[in-house]
């Protein structure tokens, strides 16, 4: 089946008369000290409401006219207007508006009472004129997470035009635009499998009024990285009658080796030779057998060897300790975390970051039928540690076991992280949007979770609590049990299953990302569905290395 998958064609220019044009605004505030403004910031309202004092070029700070957010005069109250009325929010674009638009529309801004906050919009329709409609869209603080939200509300309320502009100020940083960019691209992804697509977007066509050659990597860093995303997610989105371990791992040799990323695919034979005994109980019950994949990013003169493995349930039933039905209908995605590495190492080759990655990627089905796995069963997992099944629904920490395993003892890598979708913990936890980090170094979770905050795909760092250990060792007749305890510390034991199979690795990192890699409903730059989750942080991570 192929995949039909809406995308917008994003570019830079100065646009002709268009016929709807984004125009950024900031918030305005009460601030009675506009003396801080100097090189490097931005500058801050004066007492009328006027624009304020010019920031310098480049500013991500608060508003002057280098394009960030300021603050009103001291008379006017947050939100609201200055001392001479001027309005809510302040306009920041500085290309030419037609004669009149921009009074008219700072007037507009000052009767909506607009915020400014990021994201924030208000559309103001111009029967007759040109442009036919504009769109106030707030940039907060000017931060890069605020020029990304506001590029992801302007896709959404220009949805039903087909071709949009957005205006940007002078001075804007690589990053402010990157972000914009990223929101603009993020939110304009669209998968569907429908025959009748009559119900899509219009819009497919979006021009950044800027200039070309200034801001030209800063858009192809953008839309390498939305491309990765989208990739992950459209993975994610497919249905299992049609993602099979050979359909996953085949679309993944397809995408890497347009990158000159190696590819090696272990099959159901290889991996039982080679004593890939968790991958092989996992999968022995499905009509359609399991894989490994291996893919290798070697950049000449890389120093640095970072190993990502990713969790690649294709379906999981629960195996033989079936989930309910409402807990199962949402199992396509329970491959999230291959399907992020996957994406990000792919990623990482075509933004040729100089940094050697090798992702390896589990792949299978946890299905209920005479020949699965059962409770009871001891699986020898590679490098010969043997795990007690106590739940066969606990079978992404089996899986990810063997990559584990296989990393420390075969690649030498020097950070070693694993993303899945392990438990329904995570979420009780931690909520829909945040993922838990564990991780046994500190400077790994730190620059893990800096990546996170950055790309705007949170994760919180959990503990490894030593009382929880012996648990893990409670089988008497193998070396570990993969499901010791119910009903308490759900996503911590996971964790400290994995850490088993790391051999002391002194740089590892476990990030269990169930919730997040879905979305019940179109929200800032993430669709409803699959949001492809972790890719951005990979890749923040793997450009520091």
């Amino acid at each position: 089946m192929e995949l039909r998958v809406a995308s917008l064609t994003l570019r830079l220019g100065t646009g002709t008369r268009p016929a709807v044009l984004a125009v950024p605004v900031a918030p305005t505030g009460d601030d009675t000290d506009d003396s801080a403004a100097g090189p490097g910031s931005a500058g801050k309202a004066g007492s009328a409401g006027s624009a304020g004092k010019a920031g310098s070029a480049g500013s991500a700070g608060k508003a002057g006219s280098a394009g960030s957010a300021g603050k009103a005069g001291s008379a006017g109250s947050a939100g609201k207007a200055g001392s001479a009325g001027g309005a809510a929010a302040a306009v920041l674009a500085t290309v030419p508006l037609p004669a009149g638009t921009e009074s008219v529309l700072a007037a507009y801004l000052a009767d909506v009472e607009h915020s400014g906050a990021a994201g924030s919009i208000e559309v103001l329709p111009r029967p007759g004129e040109r442009p036919q409609r504009l769109i106030a869209v707030g940039v907060g603080d000017g931060t890069e997470a605020d020029w990304r939200a506001a590029g992801a509300a302007v896709v959404r309320a220009a949805a039903k035009q087909p071709a949009l502009t957005v205006a940007v100020p002078d001075g804007l940083t690589d990053a402010q635009l990157a972000g914009l960019a990223e929101g603009i691209l993020l939110a304009g992804y669209r998968f569907s499998l429908a025959a009748d697509d009559s119900g899509a977007p219009a819009l497919n066509r979006v021009t950044i009024a800027a200039d070309a050659a200034r801001y030209g990597p800063a858009l192809a860093h953008a839309q390498a990285v939305a491309e990765a995303t989208a990739l992950a997610r459209d993975w994610v989105n497919t249905p299992s009658n049609d993602k099979s371990p050979e359909w996953f791992a085949g679309r993944i040799a397809r995408a890497a080796e347009k990158h000159q990323v190696q590819v090696r695919i272990r099959d159901a034979a290889a991996l039982a030779a080679e004593g890939f005994g968790g991958v092989v109980a996992v999968g022995e019950g499905s009509p359609r057998p399991p894989r490994l994949v291996e893919l290798r990013w070697r950049p000449r003169g890389a120093q640095r060897h970072v190993v990502l493995v990713g969790k690649g349930i294709t379906y999981d039933t629960g195996g033989i300790d079936i989930k309910p039905i409402g807990a199962m209908e949402l199992m396509r995605k329970d491959m999230g975390g291959a399907g992020a590495v996957a994406a990000a190492t792919i990623g990482a080759a075509a933004m040729r970051l100089p940094v050697r990655v090798t992702a390896l990627l589990p792949l299978a089905d946890n299905v209920v039928s005479g020949a699965a796995y059962r409770p009871g069963d001891v699986v020898r997992h590679y490098g010969g540690i043997t795990t007690e099944i106590q739940n066969t629904d606990a079978e992404g920490r089996i899986v990810v076991a063997d990559a584990l395993a296989y990393a420390v003892r075969r690649l030498a890598p020097d950070v070693l992280v694993d993303l899945a979708t392990l438990t329904g913990a995570q979420r009780v936890a931690l909520g829909k949007k945040t993922a838990a980090l564990y991780a046994t170094d500190d400077e790994l979770a730190a620059a893990l979770a800096a990546a996170g905050d950055d790309a705007g795909e949170p994760m919180w760092r959990m503990p490894l609590p030593a009382d929880y250990v012996e648990k893990v060792h409670s089988s008497t007749v193998a070396d570990l049990n993969n499901a010791p305890v119910q009903g308490e510390a759900g996503s911590v034991m996971g964790a400290l299953f994995l850490r088993e199979f790391t051999a002391g690795h002194p740089c590892w990192a476990h990030v269990d990302m169930s919730a997040p890699a879905w979305s019940a409903s179109a929200a800032g730059e993430l669709p409803k569905g699959a949001t492809g989750w972790g890719v951005r942080t990979l890749l923040r991570y793997l450009a520091t290395q």
